[in-house]
């Protein structure tokens, strides 16, 4: 279904209503579950080109992972902006636990930072996880409360090309790592 932009990640809010960052547009898209219409479609100034998104549905919030170093907290009742919190370089993935009330943003950088829900719109960074370059997937277990994040070493970049001026580093062959982190 066409979305106006480039969409990066979706979640749904078990009541019908699925939220989508369009990374190129700066905005989240809500659109119906079971007609597909487009419902609303909101900026999401100050953010840059959201990648990751999470959703606390209790609060009704996503927590928009921004390529400016920012993770955008939204109300999805009104498409405001309800908090910034800083956070590394690359991120590509965010996670919510709504059982300890933590934010997560897993960064390219080898970082991840924490934040608590200190309320609905208000959040503190906790912790800043060191992690391993490339390390920016990241899957969270709400019953343990561990958080998986994967990645590799890497070697030089492929020459530049016209098509793609900024190659990505090369992985080199067998050092795949699953990084596991817990309270």
């Amino acid at each position: 279904m066409p979305l106006g932009g480039k969409p990066e990640f979706a979640r749904a809010d078990g009541s019908g209503r699925i939220y989508v960052n369009v990374e190129d547009k700066n905005q989240i898209v809500e659109f119906d579950s079971k007609t597909l219409k487009v419902l609303n479609t909101w900026p999401i100034d100050p953010c840059n080109e959201p990648s990751g998104l999470a959703i606390d549905v209790v609060n009704k919030r996503l927590f928009a992972g921004c390529h400016n170093q920012l993770m955008a907290v939204v109300d999805y009742t009104n498409g405001k902006v309800v908090a910034r919190i800083p956070i590394g370089k690359g991120v590509d993935a965010n996670r919510f636990d709504a059982g300890t009330g933590l934010a997560f943003a897993s960064c390219g950088d080898g970082t991840i930072t924490v934040a608590h829900q200190d309320s609905p719109d208000k959040y503190t960074v906790v912790q800043t996880i060191a992690t391993q370059r490339g390390a920016r997937t990241m899957a969270l277990d709400t019953k343990s409360h561990n958080v998986y994040t994967v990645t590799a070493e890497f070697g030089p970049p492929p020459p530049a090309t016209k098509e793609n001026p900024h190659p990505y580093p090369s992985v080199i062959s067998k050092t795949f790592t699953l990084l596991i982190f817990g309270k």
